[in-house]
This record gives C-alpha cells, structure tokens and sequence, in this order.
C-alpha cells in the first residue's frame, strides 16, 4: 500500500513544485509591466488631466521612490506572515494601486503610482528570497526564468499601452487598468500556496548587512546598472535624435535596446549560477557598455545601432547578474532577503536620481559630452564594484571561499 502511494506523492510534489515556479514567473511578470505601461501614455495623460510634463515625470519617479522606502521593509514582513502570503497580499496592493490611478484623477493617480511601487517593490525583494529558499541548487536557473518573464511583459507593455487606449478605444484610464488582470491571476496563482507554505520562517539571520563590505558591494553594482538603465530608457531617443536620427527610428532604438537584453537576461544568471565567481562576467556586461557609449561619445552615427545593441545586452547581462548576487552571496533565503532588500533600496534611489542628473547637465551644457563622459565613468565604477561583489564569498563571513574551479 505504501508502494502504491510512493506515485501518488511525487505527482503531488511535482504539481506543487510547478504551481510554485508558476507563481515566480507570474509574479515577476507584474514586476515591471504597470509602470513601462504608463511612459507611452504621458503625452495623452497630460492633454486630459493638464498635468505639466515636469508632474508627469514624476508618475515614474514615484514607483522608484516607493522601491527605495519599501525594499527594506519587506524582509521583515515577510518573516511574520510568510513569504507567500507576503507576495499575495503585495501582488493585492499591486492591484489597488491599478485601480486607483485609473479611476481618480490628479492626487489620486499619484497615489495610485506610489501603491504601485509599493506592491512592485515587495515582490522585487522577495523573489530572490523564495528563489534561494526552494531552489537553492537552481539560483542561476529560476533568476534566468523570473528575469526574462520580467523583461518581456515590461517590453509588451510599452509596446501595447497606446493600441489598448486608442485601438480598443479604452483612453488611458482603461489602458492603465488592464495590467490589473495580470496581478489578479497573479494572486489566485498563490492562493492556494498560502494554505500549505503560511508558516513564517522562524530562523532570522544574525548578519547584519549593512556592516557587510561585500552587500555594498553588491548594492553599488545593483545601484548602478540600475542608473545606467533608467538613463537610457529615459534620455537614449534624445541623444540619438540630436546626432540626426528621426524620432520615430530613435523610438525604435530604444525597442531595439529592451529586446536584446533579454537572451543575456536568460543566459547569464544560468552561467552564474554554475560558476563559483562571476567576476568573468562583470568583465563582459562592464566592458559592453564601455563600447557603446564609448561609441556614442565618439559619434560614429553610421553604427548607432551596434552601440544600442551592445548597451542593451550589457544592460540585460548586468540586470539579472545583480539580481543573481543575492542568492549568490548569502546563505539562507533570511539573508537573502535582507541583501535584496538593501541592495533595491539604495539602488532605484541612485536609479531615480540618475536621469534628472543627466537632463539637469545637458540643459546647463547644451550637449550631450558631459553625460556620455559621466556614463563611461559609472560604467568604470560598476567594474570596480562588480569585481568585489562577483568574488567567491558570502556576506558575514570574513573568508573568501577558495576554489580550484574558480573563474575569475
């Protein structure tokens, strides 16, 4: 009789394990989708609210605001009431946020962005946590997943933002309120996860990570691959349209930008999961965008597109190599969390900063030299901080892990 059970069992726990990698990637899915939404939307937000442009920018400077507030927060709360549970009730906050943005207008859009990033910003520290906790010999490899699932429904929803306003004949409030539905299947998904996984984790981490030389380290590179993106996201059109190109090419070259990232979004976190250092690959993403910008300073227009290319893989490959880190460089999904937690909230405040910083010195200087000089200097930083948080060791520990195997 027990022999008959044996079957019946694995099915079960391979049901339940598929129900959980499905909750990960549907998560991560909502992750970045209601903000990149909204970019496309601005203009036609603008015209309908009377919201000024410099107002409107801050519907997505509010979400990295919220990051920064929340990240380290979310660790705690999740040791009280369970990680699943805490990424239901985020992904239900999540969709609030949705709903408030688009039903009122003026403060309450506001308050509907900051519910957003805060629904986003718990479910961006926590899935490192869940990831190092049940996966702890597949990091590299359920980071690849969470990471491009990400990338993609980010990428959609820029793409598909204003076909939902002006083809479906939604307007902007209905456009912004689809991405609610992702977030409700989002949370039936884990419904019935919180009933077998609502205990909390009764083991709390003594290490403290912000006395850890290696979790800075590890924040800097998350912080500043972060500042690299955003600046692109938001200033690349602008740069390429002042060396000639058509603002409808320079659209497409920032489609261009989010679209290669993803294959290395995928690869890299599965190559560093299997190296013991992954300083071999802060070499590559560091050197990557070197040359891109390098090759945008230099104004060779005739290879725009390559710089764009190289910026993106460079941007995808740094991503998920900083997301990896936090698995990586701790030992328990406790110490995880914390490292996520610390590492998302300075990095998305120096991500917020950086794209005021950069419009702020190219209206003082009237060119684009200063900043792309400036790129290339926190590109050389990211290197400098990326080498330490890709050594072979773990926060709270003095020692490095030595390692034959190890590829440097």
């Amino acid at each position: 009789m027990e022999k008959r059970n044996q079957p019946l069992g694995k099915s079960f726990q391979a049901a339940s394990q598929a129900l959980l990698v499905t909750g990960i990637i549907v998560t991560a899915a909502n992750l970045r989708a209601a903000i990149t939404g909204v970019g496309p939307l601005v203009t036609e937000i603008c015209q309908n609210t009377g919201l000024s442009t410099a107002w409107a920018g801050m519907l997505t400077t509010l979400p990295l605001v919220a990051f920064a507030v929340v990240s380290p927060v979310a660790p705690v709360i999740a040791r009280r009431i369970g990680i699943e549970f805490a990424l239901a009730a985020s992904m239900g906050l999540l969709t609030v946020g949705i709903v408030v943005r688009g039903i009122f207008s003026d403060i309450g859009l506001f308050v509907g962005m900051f519910l957003v990033g805060v629904g986003i910003a718990m479910g961006n520290v926590l899935l490192p946590s869940l990831v190092k906790r049940d996966f702890a010999a597949r990091v590299g490899l359920m980071t690849g997943l969470y990471t491009i699932s990400m990338s993609v429904w980010a990428a959609i929803a820029s793409g598909i933002s204003v076909p939902l306003s002006h083809v479906l004949h939604l307007g902007w409030r209905g456009s912004m309120m689809s991405w609610g539905i992702l977030s409700i299947v989002c949370i039936l998904v884990w419904l019935p996860q919180m009933r077998k996984h609502h205990i909390p984790q009764a083991i709390k981490s003594a290490v403290n990570v912000w006395k850890s030389g290696l979790a800075w380290q590890v924040t800097f590179f998350m912080g500043l691959q972060s500042f690299l993106f955003y600046v692109s996201i938001a200033w690349l059109p602008e740069i390429l349209q002042s060396r000639g190109m058509s603002e409808t090419a320079s659209g497409w070259m920032l489609s261009l930008l989010q679209f290669v990232s993803l294959p290395a979004s995928f690869v890299v976190p599965i190559v560093a999961g299997r190296r013991a250092s992954q300083r071999g690959l802060v070499v590559f993403c560091s050197l990557l965008f070197l040359i891109g910008y390098a090759g945008l300073l230099c104004e060779l227009n005739a290879l725009n597109w390559l710089w764009v290319v190289l910026i993106g893989v460079a941007g995808g490959a740094a991503i998920s190599l900083a997301l990896s880190f936090f698995g990586l460089r701790s030992q328990s999904s406790d110490e995880a969390a914390k490292l996520s937690g610390m590492a998302q909230s300075v990095g998305y405040l120096m991500a917020a900063i950086g794209p005021a910083l950069v419009g702020f010195l190219h209206h003082a200087l009237g060119a684009w030299t200063v900043p792309l000089l400036m790129l290339i200097g926190i590109t050389v930083l990211l290197f400098i901080f990326g080498m330490g948080a890709g050594r072979n060791a773990f926060i709270g520990r003095a020692e490095v892990r030595e390692n034959l195997a190890e590829q440097a």
